[in-house]
């Protein structure tokens, strides 16, 4: 078994005020995808193609959350995580995205709610982790205008459901992703491909990101309101002309695209011409209609990509080296394992003089976890967290502007188009039998958690 390098942190190094949890998404937990009235999402009917998704696998059951609920709240708080990032399933409280509210939905998150605040637990919601109701999606998803008074509809029901107990909030997780990777490449729900699908997802996902948060300010005036973005650091493969300006094409595509309108500042076309495509799309009152004042932005970075010119690609002439070509460690998901690129990010985002607070609300690792008597030794994962958190650490002593920081995730769950293969967990999930399981790195998480004081 791989030795545990030496961690000399503690929680309170950084700070009575520095929240930690752990995150989660709706789909990817939940299960009960039909269950007590909720309608289909994307994800629901993207599954239903077994070649989608690696061993045809699809998240109908996964954790099963929607029924064990209490039992991963109390396994939280039994490892003295008091902060929880959890999404609301939209088709599961409007089955149809808008009109007839499915109270059985509503309740559910009630319950949750509920029983997080019994056991000290903050709730800390995303509105829109991925899973937009497919009837929504038939009328042509983020690629429809509408959208924006779809997505009004849905904050508000959430705000007046949950506000009073909520305080707490994100409205879009990672918007590069799902419209990268649904509306792009199609790679991901609801697998629509090229600009034409792209480029209004991404301009009506940037104006939701903002009326959602003037919406839950008007409708929670105490709350904390902020929205998540992806983000990797972008180095040049190679030290010449060609690929570090190609490296400034991809981080302005990748980490600026949807952070840089908010703040007031537009696209970023100088650096990404393909951007300036977006004209069509925008109408006179929208740049000022993307901004809004956050009250924090969450970061999620896992890793750094390297990116060289490349003739072949069309519209960024740009290609990712893929990390296993590049003789560096890396992740079950192909992603390096490179520390400093989360101080880095941190440092990024610290430039903006308009952000008011920076929290990483997703960072973790997928590893090959070895079942060991009974228990689950994952010793990479657990250096991958405290390499990470060291960094982290490093910008909390220079001063930058960072106050928290969230584990991707609790528990093993449904990743997407990559099924149950990869494992984020601090926690195991033996699929079949849906025991949990804590691992080396959740005890080890549950250690530090209590050197907060």
């Amino acid at each position: 078994m791989k030795k545990q390098k030496e961690f000399f942190l503690k929680a309170s190094n950084f700070g009575g005020n520095f929240t930690w949890g752990v995150s989660t998404a709706a789909y990817q937990i939940e299960g009960g995808h039909d269950s007590d009235g909720k309608g289909q999402s994307i994800w629901d009917k993207f599954t239903e193609n077994p070649k989608k998704i690696h061993n045809g696998e699809n998240a109908n059951t996964t954790c099963n959350f929607y029924n064990k609920y209490k039992e991963d709240i109390l396994l939280m708080k039994s490892m003295n995580i008091n902060n929880y990032r959890f999404s609301i399933s939209w088709a599961r409280v409007l089955p149809n995205g808008i009109g007839t509210v499915n109270e059985k939905g509503l309740q559910f998150y009630n319950d949750v709610i509920n029983f997080c605040l019994a056991q000290g637990i903050t709730p800390w919601i995303t509105l829109y982790h991925w899973d937009l109701p497919l009837a929504l999606e038939e009328k042509g998803g983020w690629t429809n205008r509408t959208i924006i008074q779809w997505f009004s509809e849905f904050t508000t029901l959430c705000a007046n459901s949950f506000g009073d107990r909520v305080k707490h909030w994100m409205v879009l997780n990672e918007p590069m992703v799902f419209t990268g990777a649904g509306y792009f490449l199609g790679v991901h729900a609801p697998g629509k491909k090229g600009l034409k699908n792209f480029l209004p997802a991404a301009h009506h996902a940037v104006l939701c990101q903002a009326e959602g948060g003037r919406l839950l300010r008007q409708l929670i005036p105490d709350a904390q309101i902020g929205s998540t973005f992806s983000c990797s650091q972008i180095d040049p493969y190679r030290q010449n002309k060609r690929d570090k300006k190609t490296a400034i094409k991809v981080d302005a595509l990748l980490n600026r695209l949807f952070i840089e309108p908010v703040l007031g500042l537009g696209y970023p076309t100088d650096d990404a011409t393909v951007l300036k495509k977006l004209q069509p799309y925008i109408l006179p009152t929208d740049m000022a209609n993307c901004k809004f004042d956050f009250d924090f932005i969450g970061i999620q970075n896992y890793t750094r990509e390297k990116v060289k010119y490349s003739l072949l690609v069309p519209y960024i002439r740009a290609k990712i080296i893929k990390a296993s070509t590049r003789n560096v460690k890396t992740t079950l998901m192909d992603w390096e394992v490179y520390p400093p690129s989360i101080y880095n990010m941190i440092k990024k985002y610290n430039d903006y003089p308009q952000i008011k607070k920076i929290i990483i609300t997703e960072n973790g690792a997928a590893f090959k976890d070895k079942v060991v008597k009974g228990g689950i030794a994952d010793t990479d994962r657990l250096n991958f967290l405290q390499q990470y958190l060291n960094q982290v650490f490093k910008a909390k002593k220079e001063g930058l502007n960072v106050h928290g920081y969230f584990v991707w995730t609790f528990t093993d769950n449904f990743e997407w188009a990559e099924g149950y293969f990869p494992r984020f967990g601090l926690v195991h999930i033996d699929f079949n039998t849906l025991k949990r399981t804590i691992k080396e790195s959740g005890k080890w998480f549950s250690e530090f958690l209590s050197t907060k004081n």
